[in-house]
């Protein structure tokens, strides 16, 4: 189970060495994938020229890091006016919060429906298993009864041919 650090390092460092600040942590082995980034730090060394590498990219884009990195620059430019711009970032959080919330209901949807099926199966399966027992136990109870007409008839059928000779 890998869990990541999201770091700010310099291009010149090791992939595994020293880095300048831990900004956040990924774990992908959760659905959806969990991503914990200071927005506020990733956007500040974004604006200050940082690089991301693809994968910290789609994160930071996940999270609207990068959203919020393009309508500052329209803010700076003078394109929009940072009221503008906090609404357009608000509308966008609200939709992406909303994804997410409906891929978790999916998601738990989904697997609530897999117990219920396994459940299913599983009752059927006790079910078989109960109707064979019952039907093996009626027919060793059959076979006893048999047997017993059986050694109860040997008997007598003597008994019979004994008083009828008499």
């Amino acid at each position: 189970m890998a869990i990541y650090d999201v770091v700010v390092a310099d291009a010149r460092a090791p992939r595994d060495g020293r880095f300048i600040e831990k900004i956040g942590s990924y774990n992908p082995n959760t659905d959806p994938a969990t991503i914990h980034i200071n927005n506020d730090r990733a956007l500040k060394w974004l604006l200050n020229g940082a690089q991301p590498t693809d994968t910290v990219k789609a994160m930071l884009s996940y999270r609207g890091v990068m959203l919020k990195k393009h309508l500052q620059i329209g803010v700076q430019k003078g394109a929009i006016t940072q009221e503008q711009a906090d609404e357009k970032f608000q509308a966008w959080l609200g939709a992406k919060e909303q994804t997410i919330a409906n891929k978790v209901d999916r998601l738990t949807q989904v697997k609530d429906a897999a117990k219920r099926e396994a459940l299913a199966a599983e009752a059927a399966k006790n079910q078989a298993r109960l109707d064979a027992i019952k039907k093996r136990e009626e027919e060793a109870a059959a076979a006893a009864a048999a047997a017993e007409v059986e050694a109860s008839a040997p008997a007598e059928a003597p008994a019979e041919d004994g008083e009828a000779q008499a």
